[in-house]
């Protein structure tokens, strides 16, 4: 690579000060309403809501920042990146402490959960789980194939998956699926999504554990996300994909045993 011009580094840092003079605004909020919360509860899961949504928009920026480093100045700013990365572990935690982090588990288990935010509706719960579906993909991309982070993502993915499904009221769904009833696209596009990711992070986790780990802990998350996408279909009365999911978890659970046995037997020698 060769040397970066004064003039690239002039034009780039003017570029970005619109940029970091957001991103101080927002963190600057963030802390107001950390404030907030912690000196009054009421209303506390709305608040976090608003924090979850207000640091994808500061991830947004940090991205952004980095593709502009990329188009001017031909390097990759991993400072940037890195941020945005936190970002994204911050914001689901928000989301985690409103929804659970609950991956396989009955309805009822964060049924009061979802009572809590009752007034944040459905197009509102899909919208930020499209923008954080899209930031975890956006920064996947910007670290590239070959990121010392490649394996972190699965998480991240993971931990989407399970906010997603959270975010979805079980108990008045099935009515819900009436093309009559208002709501109607929206909530279908949430339950495709997912259906899709669940699958996705089960995928992922078993990639992860075969490929790099191989800690029996990311297999068995990959078994609970096939689970939690049974349990799912079990609710929506989809008979076959019950009976393709069931065979799944099957054949992966005695993968699983195998494996377990092998590595005592080896412990042992």
């Amino acid at each position: 690579m060769g040397k970066i011009s004064v003039e690239a580094k002039k034009r780039y840092f003017e570029r970005i000060t619109e940029y970091k003079n957001v991103i101080e605004d927002i963190q600057r909020r963030e802390k107001s309403l950390i404030l907030v919360i912690q000196t009054d509860e009421t209303g506390a899961e709305y608040k976090k809501l608003i924090l979850a949504d207000e640091v994808l928009n500061r991830v947004s920026f940090y991205v952004l920042m980095n593709e502009l480093s990329m188009v001017l100045l031909g390097i990759k700013n991993e400072n940037y990146l890195n941020d945005a990365r936190k970002d994204i572990y911050k914001s689901l935690i928000y989301l985690e402490e409103v929804v659970t982090n609950y991956i396989d588990v009955p309805f009822s288990d964060y049924e009061k959960n979802l009572e809590n935010i009752e007034g944040f509706g459905e197009d509102k719960r899909y919208l930020l789980i499209q923008k954080l579906g899209y930031s975890i993909q956006a920064l996947e991309e910007s670290f590239g194939e070959n990121s010392k982070w490649r394996w972190s993502f699965v998480e991240l993915e993971g931990r989407y998956a399970t906010i997603a499904k959270n975010f979805i009221n079980l108990k008045t769904f099935v009515g819900g699926m009436d093309p009559r009833v208002d709501g109607y696209e929206i909530r279908m596009a949430h339950i495709i999504l997912v259906k899709r990711i669940l699958q996705q992070s089960a995928d992922r986790y078993r990639e992860k554990y075969e490929l790099s780990t191989k800690r029996l802990d990311d297999f068995k998350l990959a078994i609970s996300y096939l689970a939690a996408l049974k349990r799912l279909h079990m609710i929506l009365g989809e008979m076959d994909e019950i009976d393709v999911i069931k065979k799944k978890i099957d054949v992966w659970k005695a993968r699983l045993e195998d494996d377990l046995r092998t590595k005592e037997k080896n412990s042992k020698s």
